[in-house]
């Protein structure tokens, strides 16, 4: 089952919904404290990784629901990890380089509750071994979805609650 596209159209049904309801938490977070992520590169990084961690669930969801051979979705998840952990890993390097200390606290909780890494390396080996058919295949995703879905609902949180200006 794990090889095979079919049986996981709901599961990408259900992470559709699922990350584009904590997207738009993410929004509602971002506009009432718009104006200290405005102030702060340190905080708008972590917010945009947030982006990405909820972004990855999406395009998951929009790549398992999408009619097409079993190797494109293998090698768009491939793209998907490699693009994302990219991604995350600059959004990582510009966040360490705040100048305000106050924010670089705030920074901080993020990066505790934050699973950018083991994400994306959840997806690529859910694209890898989905291709080669040995190793969990699609399973991965499983992981994969629960890390970026946890992760960006915690940094959202932390948005609402702990970022003060």
């Amino acid at each position: 089952m794990g090889y095979t596209i079919a049986p996981w159209a709901g599961f990408g049904e259900a992470l559709a919904a699922m990350a584009g309801a904590l997207t738009g938490l993410l929004f509602v977070a971002l506009s009432v404290k718009s104006e200290v992520l405005a102030a702060s590169r340190s905080v708008s990084s972590r917010a945009a990784q947030t982006l990405v961690l909820f972004m990855i669930s999406v395009l998951i969801a929009v790549f398992l629901v999408a009619p097409q051979p079993a190797a494109a979705l293998g090698a768009e998840l491939l793209a998907v990890a490699a693009v994302s952990g990219t991604a995350l890993l600059i959004l990582d390097r510009r966040a360490g380089y705040g100048s305000d200390q106050d924010m670089a606290r705030n920074v901080e909780k993020f990066s505790k509750f934050s699973p950018n890494t083991i994400t994306a390396v959840l997806v690529g080996v859910a694209g890898l071994t989905f291709l080669v058919k040995a190793g969990g295949g699609l399973y991965w995703l499983i992981p994969a979805a629960v890390a970026s879905l946890l992760g960006g609902a915690a940094n959202a949180w932390l948005f609402l609650v702990r970022v003060t200006g």
